[in-house]
């Protein structure tokens, strides 16, 4: 072995979580090594990292995809405690994010645009194969490397706690919103799903001057859709007189429910030029006649996240109109209870796990 080899060999992190090693998707504890940092690399302290239902998809392989042993986590704050000889967006001390994806080619049209997301060879943050062949390894664990270019800086005045998920929930709605032009004042905006991804869309639209109406399953979240969110009006998506009053009176759509659902009814509630834009990822076909998208000119599209700059851009907004998702803060080894939670649909919004105060708690 090259003295060069040995050498960043002897430099890789030693790092400490949880991680998933079947299908059974429990989390234990993890000893793990990160890459040396690189000249184009950050390292950082993970002081929080956000609960994503993708999070239990992943640790069971319910999309097929996961590399065991496994440490989720894709919605990550934490403290930069070393920069490579290249890094120009990040001094020690900073306070850093990262989402969903850690790598891309950095040469194709899409990472050229900036939106590196949908890079056909994009790395997620965890359960993929990095550039140098190690499998990546996400955010339930004390430290990270990554590179600078799939950071970006928290604005000191952010909450770091409510301030993770928006890596994750807050881009994923954040995103369309702009791609689709559904932010100027006065639009009018449904919203399906008040669960972690709508009820950050709402904030962020009542932020944008917009209208929103809730759109929701469960009658019991009208209450809180309306008087602590400040959405403007609520429909029962099963009220099938609610739905014809609603007829034609919004102009656009963020549907953020992964469950199976009927969409028809949703494109109906769509103006003329309409858009009703999908973020959640039902497994089954959608119901569309195309009727009545001829008629409308409506569309519907979809939206996986965003690139570095606008994931800044959303960050910045957020921190200007104190925009946090609301959550739920846990110690590391109350993940797997958190999990069955999650499962049955028991939090509001969002688990966040406060890494910093809890690792070293945790026993081996």
């Amino acid at each position: 072995m090259s003295n060069m080899l040995v050498r960043e060999e002897n430099e890789k992190i030693g790092a400490y979580g949880l991680a998933a090693r079947d299908t059974s998707g429990i989390l234990s504890p993890f000893h793990f090594t990160r890459r040396a940092n690189g000249d184009n690399d950050i390292t950082l302290d993970i002081l929080y990292s956000g609960i994503c239902h993708s999070d239990l998809h992943m640790v069971k392989n319910e999309f097929g995809m996961s590399i065991y042993p496994m440490v989720p986590g894709h919605e990550i704050v934490g403290k930069v405690t070393k920069v490579g000889s290249g890094v120009t967006k990040f001094s020690v001390g900073d306070i850093a994010g990262v989402g969903g994806v850690v790598g891309s080619c950095g040469s194709c049209s899409d990472c050229n645009k900036g939106f590196y997301v949908y890079c056909p060879k994009m790395i997620l943050t965890y359960s993929a194969q990095y550039h140098d062949g190690s499998i990546t390894q996400g955010g339930y664990s004390d430290k990270l490397v990554v590179d600078q270019n799939f950071a970006v800086l928290i604005p000191k005045s952010l909450p770091l706690d409510g301030a993770a998920p928006l890596l994750c929930a807050g881009i994923t709605v954040y995103s369309p919103l702009k791609y689709y032009g559904l932010t100027q004042p006065g639009l009018h905006l449904g919203v399906v799903g008040l669960g972690g991804l709508g009820h950050v869309a709402v904030k962020f639209a009542k932020a944008f001057d917009m209208r929103v109406t809730v759109i929701s399953t469960s009658p019991i979240k009208k209450k809180e859709a309306l008087e602590k969110l400040g959405a403007d009006s609520f429909l029962v998506s099963q009220d099938q007189q609610q739905l014809q009053d609603a007829m034609g009176t919004m102009d656009g759509i963020i549907d953020t429910v992964s469950a199976n659902h009927s969409v028809q009814s949703l494109i109906g509630l769509l103006k003329t030029s309409g858009k009703l834009i999908l973020v959640g990822a039902p497994t089954m076909p959608l119901d569309v006649l195309a009727l009545p998208l001829l008629l409308g000119r409506k569309m519907i599209a979809g939206s996986a996240g965003g690139g570095r700059e606008e994931m800044q851009e959303m960050m910045n907004f957020a921190a200007t109109h104190n925009i946090t998702a609301d959550v739920e803060v846990i110690p590391m080894d109350y993940v797997n209870t958190a999990f069955e939670r999650l499962k049955n649909n028991d939090v509001k919004y969002r688990f966040v796990i406060d890494v910093a105060n809890s690792i070293n708690c945790m026993s081996n």
